[in-house]
């Protein structure tokens, strides 16, 4: 017996025990390549598991399996691909231990090697999307910031620039109208104009919901005409938000699927950044100028329109369709080499089996009843929504929708507030760029724990800063303490809300899931948009940022209880993250990590100890550490099964 041992003609190395599979109950289905100890009956399956769905399969079953594949969805010219894909797909680490006719030869054990040693190296086709994927958010920015410079001049136009309870509704409606539009018909469409018309489709629908109602807003004359033209452009914002980290996500290799996924906040960031310099820019163009600022936003949506007709669809779409031989033309230019395309096709196929089984007799609206029912779906509801309101409740959009009208009442004119408001969209997108190191390092939650209290003083202080006497120097502290709160926001609340909830879902609820959370993240801005004037009115920009502040120290402690770290995480051990109650997560933060994290960081007590919270089997326990990084991460890691030392840190 070698060392290291070989994946073997007989079957694959140390799985000998499957060399059959269990049979489930009449009636029900198990999981595929699961031994009988730990098979999961998949209708009713309360935690909503799925494993690798090729693991432990016998080799001589699975290439049965490939041959059957290829000739039921036409692809029998390449088998021989398939077959050595197949065995790549059932164990990943150990493609060059592979022997016998499927063995790799050099150029493919090259193009594998390259997918972790130099995971930028992508196909032209590749990037392309990727760069589309990155104008679709930008039209996502620059549409939140159209309104943001216009509101110092449209309300006296449309006659709704008092201070009546009237005025102010109506302001606050026209500002909220494409969060609306978003929240109650664009997200909840994305699931089944995805099903009709696939990625591509999508996305291009969504394009002209952002061109033509926008460039209708720049000729509107009265305030409901203007309130009409946003409701149809958050119809496409809503379908788009949902849409285009998905299709990313399909359409990358793993290696680099968290950092396109987070790249969405990214670049919404640097649309907004236009707007504000956009709006600065046209702010001397007399009584049009305002118009200019609402009219602007369609320029990055004529981009995404022609852009998207070149780019691939998504493989997964066209596999769900059953339209296997397209799957593998939009594939091929997805990856560098043909052993990819067959690894992730048959891997995609067989996970696909698996989904339609959790999927059976089930439609729409019960998969959105299930985020709320299944426990483990739950759970993963409920931290995703957390962290989504939160992003409304820092109060970052009441920058980025009135910090014009802000720093204008904070006694700058137009002009310096227009130059303000800029300077604010600059740090935002700037302070993103960290984010693709910390997103995966420090950890989703860790981010979120750390930077929230730093949002909560420098928004308190932008907001005490405003009781100075007119001057320079409350000018200029209150745009330092804005621009602080943006550079803690960028790196932290800004990425992490669309990359968590991406993740936290299991594969049969991910569509609906993101669906609701978007829906989520919208509805509440439109909450904020249509409230604020009422709060910046009543108790002035102080009591506005002091209210926001006590917001951030409420969403701080809704994150330290309902939101577990997902940081390089698998998907089995997400499962097994989220199948712990709630009830015990905050139990454990309370009783646990709390105290362990003032004895070790207050008290500065080196040999403080933490007990985890998670084990991956029975009697296979974390070790105990005497110090850690962070309050954010404890309770994060698990133990392999095996019974190693070592912390999981899979990809």
């Amino acid at each position: 017996m070698p060392d290291s041992p070989t994946i073997s003609d007989t079957g694959t190395a140390g799985i000998e025990k499957f060399s059959s599979e269990p049979n489930a109950a009449s009636g029900h289905h198990i999981e595929k390549g699961v031994s009988v100890d730990e098979h999961v009956d998949l209708n009713a399956n309360l935690e909503a598991r799925i494993r690798n769905p090729l693991e432990g399969i016998p080799r001589d079953q699975l290439m049965q399996r490939v041959e059957t594949f290829c000739e039921e969805k036409g692809l029998t010219q390449h088998v021989e691909l398939f077959r050595k894909g197949a065995l790549v797909a059932q164990n990943p680490d150990e493609y060059d231990r592979i022997i016998g006719t499927e063995a790799l030869n050099e150029d493919e054990k090259k193009a594998l090697r390259d997918e972790v040693e130099h995971k930028w190296r992508l196909p032209a086709k590749l990037f392309l999307t990727i760069a589309t994927c990155s104008i679709g958010a930008a039209v996502q920015g620059w549409d939140q910031t159209g309104t943001n410079g216009a509101n110092i001049f449209f309300p006296d136009i449309y006659g709704i620039g008092g201070t009546s309870t009237r005025d102010k509704l109506i302001l606050g409606l026209v500002n909220a109208g494409p969060y609306i539009g978003s929240a109650f018909i664009g997200c909840w469409l994305s699931d089944p104009i995805n099903n009709l018309w696939g990625r591509r489709g999508v996305i291009f629908f969504s394009a002209h919901f952002c061109l033509w109602p926008v460039i209708g807003s720049a000729f509107c004359h009265t305030w409901w005409e203007q309130l009409i033209c946003r409701l149809f452009m958050g119809v496409g914002m809503g379908v788009k938000a949902s849409t285009v980290p998905i299709y990313a996500a399909e359409n990358s290799p793993a290696s680099i699927r968290g950092a396109l996924v987070m790249s969405w906040q990214m670049w919404t960031a640097f649309g907004i950044m236009l707007g504000t310099a956009f709006n600065l820019a046209v702010w001397n163009a007399g009584a049009i100028n305002w118009r200019l600022m609402l009219g602007a936003p369609f320029i990055p949506a004529v981009p995404l329109l022609a852009l998207i007709y070149f780019c691939p669809e998504s493989p997964r779409w066209y596999m769900k369709k059953n339209r296997y031989g397209k799957a593998w033309d939009a594939m091929i230019r997805l990856r560098n080499h043909p052993i990819q395309v067959a690894r992730d096709m048959f891997y995609i196929h067989s996970q696909l089996e698996l989904e339609d089984q959790l999927l059976k007799n089930t439609w729409y609206i019960q998969r959105m009843a299930e985020l709320f029912t299944i426990p483990r779906v739950r759970r993963a509801t409920l931290a995703a929504f957390t962290v989504m309101i939160a992003q409304q409740m820092c109060g970052i959009n009441i920058i980025a929708f009135y910090s014009t009208t802000i720093f204008k009442d904070a006694g700058q004119d137009d002009f310096q507030a227009l130059l303000a408001s800029f300077g604010f969209g600059l740090v935002n997108w700037l302070f993103s760029f960290p984010a693709f190191w910390t997103i995966d390092t420090f950890g989703r939650r860790s981010l979120l724990l750390f930077t929230f209290p730093q949002m909560t003083w420098t928004l308190l202080a932008a907001g005490l800063c405003t009781l100075m006497d007119q001057g320079t120097a409350r000018t200029a502290l209150v745009a330092l303490f804005v621009y602080l709160f943006a550079a803690f926001y960028s790196p932290g609340e800004g990425p992490v809300p669309f990359t968590y909830s991406a993740e936290v879902f299991p594969l049969s609820h991910r569509e609906v899931g993101m669906g609701f959370s978007v829906a989520t993240c919208l509805f509440w801005a439109a909450v904020l948009g249509m409230t604020f004037p009422f709060l910046l009115e009543s108790t002035g920009t102080v009591g506005a940022f002091g209210c926001y502040a006590g917001f951030n120290a409420v969403a701080m402690i809704m994150i330290f209880f309902w939101v577990p770290e997902t940081k390089q995480k698998t998907l089995e051990e997400l499962d097994y993250v989220f199948a712990v109650p709630t009830r015990k997560f905050a139990s454990y933060q309370l009783k646990h990590a709390l105290p362990w994290w003032f004895k070790r960081w207050v008290l500065w007590k080196r040999d403080a100890v933490l007990e985890p919270l998670y084990t991956m089997d029975e009697g296979q326990v974390q070790k105990p550490r005497p110090q850690g990084d962070r309050l954010s991460e404890t309770g994060g890691d698990v133990k392999k099964a095996t019974g190693e030392d070592e912390v999981v840190r899979g990809v």
